[in-house]
């Protein structure tokens, strides 16, 4: 399995409204067929940790079955197009994929 985790900050001018249109974009990358499991998440204002970073917008966990699916996403029209329409959003993206 992998496990492909995506930090995201939007830009500080980002609206609520826009925030929202964000969200729903993420969502509809669970219709990408070789989507296993996804997790679509915020920071947990409430954890006060030092090792804890909370200043991402949001957090996205995507699982797959194997690396070929993982590519398989990567290329797909669903993830092209949410690519497309929101990566105006966003100043910061690291992700990390594990296996």
């Amino acid at each position: 399995m992998i496990a492909h985790h995506v930090l995201f900050w939007l830009k500080a001018d980002t609206t609520e409204d826009q925030k929202t249109a964000f969200r729903k974009g993420l969502q509809s990358l669970a219709g990408v067929e070789v989507v296993k499991n996804l997790h679509i998440g915020t920071p947990v204002a409430e954890i006060d940790r030092a090792v804890v970073d909370t200043t991402y917008t949001f957090s996205l966990v995507v699982y797959f079955d194997d690396l070929a699916a993982h590519d398989v996403y990567q290329v797909h029209p669903v993830h092209k197009a949410f690519l497309d329409e929101n990566r105006v959003y966003f100043e910061k993206v690291i992700i990390y994929d594990a296996a």
